[in-house]
């Protein structure tokens, strides 16, 4: 019997076999291509088998604290005092997310004394927070220590006007920013990271004032201070005055300005300056009308307290609404910006002072802000009264001794309305 030979005609495609993928068990079965589902005989020894990899090692998966599968009820502190419930569970319970959170308290799982919460609710020293069995997404990332900036402390206690063992008053300098923003690495709040304490704990700013604007700030030494005067200043019982220098003298004299505003999304006017049509600086705020679209009032009483007829004027300003730049927005609205604001002020073609040479700025006097957070005046939390002043900066201070103005005289500004 003659055996089978195999065929020496070359095969297609230069003699590579194009690739199939293995047929599956049910295809074999139901007598599918021979050549497919029958595995083919080779006469070579067969190579060796490759080695066996290692076996990976599983990660460990990281488990849910024994105390987060349970019920909590947990005391609210008095340093929490006043502290809104997300930010109390983000202290709290670090590894929470902030998607579970919203569950647990829409579905009511969350309680404070007994009733129902929202995460903006603000707790109360003393209150008792219910926390169910909560899923974390495994374990806080250890918080970054920074290293003691003995600079930074040293620069702060330079600038302190009044402290105590629960508030510190500083003065703040011309040029430097009060929080972090876009490409500002230099500030009051990360200064204050250099008075930490062993726990972390740092003193925390209570208000805000502009970059360019000098003087008074206030800082509190707990949460629960910070939180005491954040309130008085909702509430309006801290009374803030400043002073300022600005173009031509205002008429009348002294008044009272009640406006709207909103940032400067919008067209130009006139008034402001622009070109009918021309797009306003986003972060400058306008007058707007009341109704408007995130118009928020604002009320600032003025008065006169020294002038050089027709060039400039020194006011003192009490801001009884505490919108953003809205001195500096006053002032240009009444048409009498302060010198040295680069972001408010009418127009050249509309401002005579600019073109006049007797109305004219003289050069001595600096291209910095004129803007000065003269004096704050509110309730202590623990008792008594906060009253400090601040000192003219070294830019003010020259253009006072430029012109006469005696800082030391009465400010007439302390008899105006406190609303």
């Amino acid at each position: 019997m003659t055996r089978p030979t195999r065929s020496s005609a070359p095969k297609p495609g230069g003699g590579k076999r194009p690739f199939r993928q293995a047929p599956s068990k049910s295809a074999a079965s139901k007598g599918g291509d021979y050549r497919s589902a029958t595995p083919k005989v080779s006469f070579k020894a067969a190579p060796r088998p490759p080695a066996k990899p290692k076996p990976v090692a599983k990660p460990e998966v990281e488990k849910i604290p024994e105390e987060n599968l349970k019920v909590q009820t947990l005391t609210v502190t008095e340093d929490e005092d006043q502290m809104r419930l997300d930010r109390w569970f983000k202290r709290r319970l670090p590894m929470l997310s902030l998607s579970h959170l919203n569950k647990i308290v829409r579905t009511g799982q969350v309680r404070i004394d007994g009733k129902r919460a929202e995460t903006s609710t603000r707790l109360t020293a003393g209150a008792q927070v219910r926390v169910p069995p909560v899923q974390t997404d495994g374990p806080a990332k250890p918080a970054i220590k920074r290293e003691p900036n003995d600079a930074d402390a040293r620069t702060i206690r330079d600038m302190i006007l009044f402290e105590d063992k629960h508030v510190m008053v500083l003065n703040k300098p011309w040029g430097l920013a009060v929080q972090g923003g876009s490409g500002t690495t230099r500030h009051i709040d990360g200064m204050l990271m250099s008075m930490a304490d062993s726990n972390g704990d740092r003193p925390l700013l209570v208000h805000r004032i502009d970059r360019d604007t000098s003087g008074v700030l206030l800082v509190a030494k707990s949460r629960k201070i910070a939180a005491d005067l954040g309130e008085l200043f909702r509430s309006r019982q801290a009374r803030k005055i400043y002073w300022a220098v600005v173009e031509g003298v205002p008429k009348p004299m002294q008044g009272r300005i009640s406006l709207f505003l909103a940032k400067g999304a919008g067209m130009g006017d006139d008034r402001s300056g622009k070109k009918p049509g021309e797009r306003r600086d986003p972060e400058k705020m306008r007058v707007a009308k009341h109704g408007e679209e995130d118009a928020q009032h604002s009320i600032t009483y003025y008065t006169t307290v020294d002038k050089v007829s027709p060039r400039l004027a020194w006011l003192s300003m009490k801001p009884i609404t505490g919108r953003t730049h809205q001195l500096r927005a006053h002032a240009e609205a009444i048409g009498n910006p302060i010198i040295g604001d680069p972001k408010y002020g009418v127009g050249d073609e509309k401002n005579p002072r600019r073109t006049d040479p007797l109305r004219a700025i003289p050069a001595q006097v600096e291209r910095k802000l004129h803007l000065l957070a003269r004096r704050l005046v509110l309730p202590h939390p623990k008792g008594g009264m906060i009253d400090v002043v601040a000192p003219l900066p070294l830019h003010m201070q020259k253009t006072f001794e430029l012109f006469g103005f005696d800082a030391k005289q009465r400010d007439p500004i302390e008899d105006a309305p406190e609303e």
